[in-house]
């Protein structure tokens, strides 16, 4: 079901610039109100650590070094703002590849420092959550989503449900406890031999294959709300293996289609069992998986209440999600000091 719901900014007027650097993109924005996105500049590595199968964080940390001043602004450029006309700086503090996430802080104090403005120390996958709240100005508005909700986090490095009573108020209801479902699709991609990042290419070739060709399992952990996907990366390896011992082409196409099928079958039931059970009003999906079209349309099928999910352009790591959750904290007191660190490993659940 689709939201259709809309409501006015409960927020104070704050205008926020927001940092991320927290993997490969070198992205920074300017959100008002928590709403509306003012600039959003992402330089992406994609490309460059293609030619790894995945990313290397050596070379994250130094792209971020070489892009991070001319990203910040351009993004004031484009926002047609200088830093005295903000009220604060957002900067994702993690998790993250430590290296990476210290060039964003670093420029971020070096920012505050120079400016007087607060620093807003905020943790990525709260960025995920409040992508749903954002909008472009030549957009039409979004549904804005109501509480309580029920919302699945789903990435490279993440698969968590959790569930939101209100504004900054997140309990964890389970997690992934080896794979995310992100990192299973870029191995199985590997495996296929369909390049990085896996999620866009399985999902391209999904779309020439039969997903009832191959009956992978399911990881249901007898109604856990956690996740497990190695076990289907797992059968996928051994089904390719025995059919490269038989020889003859290899069924890629059905094997993507059904490998998508299975891990869109998990995260769509134990959402929606999650949203039954807490008697959640709306699910919201965020995360760079949720740009998945399977994921989206089936979960938007099956839902008996509305579902948000980001446009495509904030489902992927980007610095307005960061500057939108910042304007939230900023409003809420939330200060961070110039000797923030790092938090490679911070769970959201911590907040």
């Amino acid at each position: 079901m689709e939201s259709n719901s809309s409501q006015e900014s409960d927020l104070p007027l704050s205008r926020i610039l927001g940092i991320e650097t927290s993997c490969d993109e070198t992205a920074a924005a300017v959100v008002e109100d928590g709403r509306n996105i003012l600039s959003n500049v992402v330089a992406s590595q994609v490309e460059l650590h293609a030619q790894f199968g995945g990313i290397f964080p050596e070379v994250a940390s130094r792209e971020h070094i070489k892009k991070i001043y001319s990203i910040v602004d351009q993004a004031l450029k484009d926002a047609h703002l200088a830093l005295t006309d903000l009220d604060g700086i957002a900067v994702t503090r993690g998790p993250g590849l430590p290296g990476a996430l210290v060039v964003g802080i670093n420029m971020a104090k070096g920012l505050a420092l120079s400016s007087g403005l607060p620093i807003l120390g905020v943790n990525h996958l709260e960025g995920h959550l409040y992508s749903s709240w954002l909008q472009r100005e030549e957009d039409a508005p979004p549904g804005y989503p109501t509480f309580p909700l029920l919302a699945l986090i789903v990435s490279g490095g993440h698969t968590e449900l959790v569930l939101m009573r209100d504004h900054l108020d997140y309990q964890r209801l389970g997690g992934t406890l080896d794979d995310a479902a992100g990192e299973a699709f870029d191995k199985v991609a590997r495996l296929l031999d369909l390049g990085f990042p896996g999620g866009p290419a399985i999902q391209a070739e999904a779309e020439k294959g039969n997903p009832e060709a191959f009956d992978f399992p399911r990881a249901w952990l007898g109604g856990s709300r956690d996740f497990s996907f190695s076990g289907l990366k797992t059968a996928v390896l051994r089904e390719v293996r025995r059919l490269e011992e038989e020889g003859g082409p290899l069924p890629t196409a059905d094997i993507a289609a059904s490998f998508q099928e299975a891990v869109v079958d998990v995260l769509v039931t134990k959402t929606i069992d999650a949203a039954d059970e807490y008697k959640a009003e709306e699910i919201l999906i965020s995360g760079g998986v949720s740009a998945n079209q399977s994921l989206r349309q089936t979960i938007r099928s099956a839902s008996e209440v509305p579902v948000h999910i980001p446009p495509l352009f904030l489902c992927t790591d980007n610095a307005a999600m960061i500057a939108g959750a910042g304007c939230y904290r900023y409003c809420a007191g939330w200060r961070d000091t110039l000797d923030m660190d790092a938090a490679p490993t911070w769970p959201l659940s911590e907040l």
